[in-house]
């Protein structure tokens, strides 16, 4: 892109804008970027859902792994569409998990003292965590349906009938 500016700035000594440093920089790899996003997902769900036994590289095959160690910056081979079925068998009992301990969570608060989700997961305002977990599973190539049916199922276990019913 052409950068105009005026002439008074032409003469300006010191360091370089950061508009030039910005332009300057690699482009980066999206599909590395959104492999990334995947993982701090996976990482953030397994930490604030409190769950157990997890081991959030076991989701990924050994491409997928290794792209984790490279710069953004640089093209890498990522998982393809033909999966190993003990890594996709993996990936749906943890999505799985996800919708069971936010169902699990969101009953025993309400049990406790009427409370809200969003009041439970105060820096989280709308985030619906069986719906980030049927998001994740595009990324996972897993059935977003099978989500919802277990997400329905859990409501209705917990007897939440009204929400399962929506």
């Amino acid at each position: 892109p052409v950068l105009d500016t005026e002439d008074a700035w032409v003469s300006v000594e010191g360091p370089v804008s950061i508009v030039e440093l910005a332009l300057e920089q690699k482009r980066i790899h999206y599909p590395l970027v959104e492999h990334q996003f995947v993982l701090c997902t996976v990482l953030y769900a397994i930490m604030r859902l409190s769950l157990k036994a997890v081991k959030p590289l076991s989701l990924f095959d050994s491409k997928g792994k290794n792209a984790f160690f490279k710069d953004l910056t640089s093209i890498q081979l990522l998982p393809s569409g033909d999966m190993d079925p003990n890594v996709l068998s993996i990936r749906q009992q943890f999505l799985l998990k996800i919708v069971s301990a936010a169902v699990q969570t969101l009953c025993s608060s309400q049990k406790d003292k009427e409370v809200s989700e969003e009041e439970y997961f105060p820096f989280e305002k709308g985030k619906n965590w069986p719906t980030l977990a049927a998001d994740l599973a595009q990324y996972l190539q897993i059935s977003e349906d099978l989500v919802r049916r277990h997400y329905v199922c859990e409501l209705y276990s917990y007897g939440m009938d009204h929400l399962g019913e929506e």
